[in-house]
């Protein structure tokens, strides 16, 4: 989940939501979907090859952020069922941004979300692998929080927002088809 709520989402605020709703006294109002993706730059996959499975990350570099994941494990969807697998972390960063700057620079293999990548895989600075291991999108939602009449402020943020977050997330989704996942 990418918000954290302090205890609830105040009366006339909203936020966004990565992930299943936490709480049924919020409303959501869904504006897309976001995958977290492997992705390395072209120059490394051709200099350490693009591996094809996930059990092949061992003998590649992986950037990793630290706090947010394991930096000695990735989970990924093998056979329908959640998997953990061993991976080596070359170099451990605290934000997204420095991992896909390293990821281009051919340091190594990073996980991020769809959308953090989404230019940079259209102008092929970075290239997607082991699609078909993701594990499932995971939901992003506009929440606030439930009540009869919302105020004129939140109705109107929720009508300018939601569309452009939707149109955006619709973008973003369009920069590489992922592929059935084998299951």
């Amino acid at each position: 989940m990418a918000c954290f709520y302090s205890a609830t989402v105040a009366r006339n605020c909203s936020a966004v939501d990565i992930g299943e709703l936490p709480d049924s006294s919020l409303v959501a109002i869904r504006v897309g979907s976001i995958r977290r993706v492997l992705c390395g730059s072209p120059a490394y996959f051709a200099e350490r090859g693009t591996p094809k499975s996930p059990g092949e990350l061992g003998a590649h570099d992986c950037v990793t952020f630290e706090g947010v994941a394991s930096p000695n494990s990735w989970s990924f969807a093998i056979g329908g069922v959640e998997a953990s697998v061993a991976i080596h972390s070359r170099l451990i960063v605290n934000t997204a941004e420095a991992a896909i700057d390293a990821a281009m620079g051919g340091l190594g293999i990073t996980r991020v979300l769809s959308y953090q990548i989404a230019d940079t895989v259209r102008a092929r600075r970075l290239a997607v692998t082991l699609e078909e291991f993701e594990p499932p999108p995971s939901p992003v939602s506009l929440v606030y929080a439930g009540q009869r009449l919302l105020p004129l402020k939140l109705r109107a943020f929720l009508d300018f927002a939601a569309p452009r977050l939707k149109s955006g997330m619709r973008q973003d989704a369009m920069w590489e088809p992922r592929r059935p996942a084998q299951r």
